[in-house]
Parts: structure tokens; C-alpha cells; sequence
């Protein structure tokens, strides 16, 4: 068979499900409903004429034709972004338009250093041109994977063969309620964990399943896919949420949110430079190196 553009798309679709080994992860990261991912696997089945997976109630499983179809779809996507690199690479000076995704609310974290990279950029090759995006995690994963952005920063649970990761700090997260909650005017000594798990959360959706574990059943708790909106919520005296430190800082100081001493929540997330794993165009590793660089001064 003659493989067309549209094919390579269902190619990706069907690889992302096998990575991923089901439907809702690939979901996730190809931000696409999951009757849109059914129906470009039966297009695919039925363009090949074999099929591909076991899909239902017990779940999910390639068949021995899909195994064999994941492997030359693998072959196929791999050799196209390391071909489509080296023709960029033809061009190896530094300028041109660069795509940069980054994870909101970063602004506030003295620790992101972006701006020194910029400023450097501008004095040592003024003629590339940034392109800063605002973006969810998981579609910063995808876009770098699939070649709509050129570098990402952030972090995800979500890694990708094809792509690159270099942490370059650590952001720290912890429990915050609002004004207006119960907890707000508590001593620390009469907070348990017990207590908090009590209350509704709101935490974000692109987080695996063992970073939420103890407040997963209720049905009272809410999802949001972006830190602000998760902000609000929490602000709304009606949520708790583990949030940057940086980031709701600004609002604990106004007295319009409170840190919370649940130790068990914390955690640092790694912030991320991502790139393809395959060859740069030199103006893209360029920046990519100058982020890096920018991060390690102040280690």
C-alpha cells in the first residue's frame, strides 16, 4: 500500500494507543475525545484489513497483527522527524522563528530564569525570533513529539520516547485553603491529615492517579487543567489544592490564602527543558541551550 498523509496521522493515533496501552492516556495526549481516537483505530483496521486491538470492558490488548503494526508505525514516525530535522539542519544559522511552550503561572518563580535567557538572546542572536506559548503540560509533551513547537518547559507524568528532558530546577508545591474555609483559622496542632482528606479538593487533571491517592473518591472534589483556574477554586474557601509555593504565595501574604501543614502533600515537581530527541536546527539548540545555561548560573 501506498502510505498518504492521512494514513501517517492514523499511524500516530494508533502508536500513541499502544505506547500508552489504551485509549485514555493517549486521549490525554493527543487531545483528542476518545470517539475520535475509536474511530481513527477502525479507519485504520480497516485500511490495513487486519485488526488491531482487543478494546472493552476487560480491557485492552494488541493483537499479533497490532504488535507487528506498532512496530513498523514506530519505524515509520521515527524516520520522518529525523529526516525532517536534518533538512532544517541545512540551515544552520541562528535566525528564524523558534516555538517555545511553557506551563502557566510561572511568572512568580524567582527560580525560573527565562528572562536571562531572553535578554541573552537578544545580544547574541537577535535575529531569531521567540515564539512564547502558554500551555497545559501533557500538550507540550505532544506538540514537541509531533513537531508544532520547537521546545518545551515544564513537567509532565507523561514522557515520550522521541522526546529529550533536561530538569533544570525544582518547583515546590504545597496545601493551600482559602480565607473562607473551616481550616483557615486553626492552630497547625489541631489539622490532621485525616481532616484535611475530609474536605473537598480540587487538583489538576493532567496529574497521575498516585499523586492525587488520598483524595480520589469523593465525589465532591473537582478537576481543572490549569493552575489559575485551580486558584480560584481554592480561593473560593470551599477547596484545598497543592499549588506552587511562588505562585500562591502572592495571595497568602494578602491574607486570601493559608499554607496548610500537611507534609504528605508536598512535593517538588521537576521543571523541564523538552526538545526532540532526534537532530536541531541550530538556531533551536541554540535556545535550547541558552535556557539551560541561564538555569545553571543560579544552582
Amino acid at each position: 500500500m501506498k502510505i498518504s498523509g492521512s494514513d501517517l496521522h492514523l499511524f500516530r493515533v494508533f502508536e500513541s494507543v499502544a505506547r500508552n496501552g489504551g485509549m485514555s492516556a493517549a486521549q490525554m495526549e493527543l487531545s483528542l475525545s476518545q470517539p475520535t481516537v475509536s474511530n481513527h483505530l477502525t479507519a485504520l483496521e480497516q485500511r490495513l484489513g487486519v485488526k488491531l486491538c482487543e478494546r472493552g470492558r476487560r480491557g485492552f490488548a494488541l493483537t499479533e497483527e497490532g504488535r507487528r503494526v506498532y512496530q513498523i508505525s514506530m519505524e515509520i514516525t521515527g524516520m520522518l522527524e529525523a529526516n525532517s530535522a536534518r533538512l532544517s539542519c541545512l540551515r544552520s544559522v541562528l535566525a528564524g522563528k523558534v516555538e517555545v511552550g511553557i506551563v502557566d503561572c510561572m511568572a512568580t518563580d524567582p527560580s525560573f530564569r527565562i528572562a536571562d535567557a531572553i535578554a541573552e538572546l537578544s545580544k547574541a542572536a537577535p535575529e531569531i525570533e521567540l515564539n512564547l506559548k502558554i500551555m497545559r503540560p501533557n500538550d507540550i509533551t505532544k506538540a514537541v513529539a509531533e513537531g508544532d513547537i520547537d521546545i518545551g518547559i515544564g513537567g509532565s507524568d507523561i514522557k515520550v520516547a522521541s522526546v529529550q528532558y533536561q530538569i533544570i530546577y525544582q518547583e515546590e508545591h504545597a496545601v493551600f485553603c482559602g480565607s473562607a474555609h473551616p481550616l483557615f483559622r486553626l492552630k497547625d496542632e489541631a489539622i490532621t491529615n485525616a481532616e484535611c482528606y475530609g474536605h473537598p479538593w480540587v487538583h489538576r487533571g493532567y496529574w497521575s492517579g498516585l499523586r492525587r491517592h488520598g483524595f480520589d473518591g469523593s465525589a465532591a472534589n473537582r478537576l481543572t487543567l490549569d493552575i489559575e483556574a485551580q486558584l480560584l477554586m481554592v480561593l473560593s474557601g470551599t477547596y484545598l489544592g497543592v499549588l506552587p509555593v511562588h505562585y500562591a504565595g502572592l495571595f497568602e501574604r494578602q491574607g486570601r490564602l493559608r499554607r496548610l501543614p500537611m507534609t504528605d502533600e508536598v512535593y517538588f515537581a521537576d521543571i523541564e527543558v523538552a526538545t526532540r530527541a532526534s537532530e536541531q536546527a541550530a538556531n533551536i539548540g541554540y535556545v535550547r541551550d541558552a535556557i539551560i545555561k541561564a538555569h545553571s548560573m543560579h544552582l
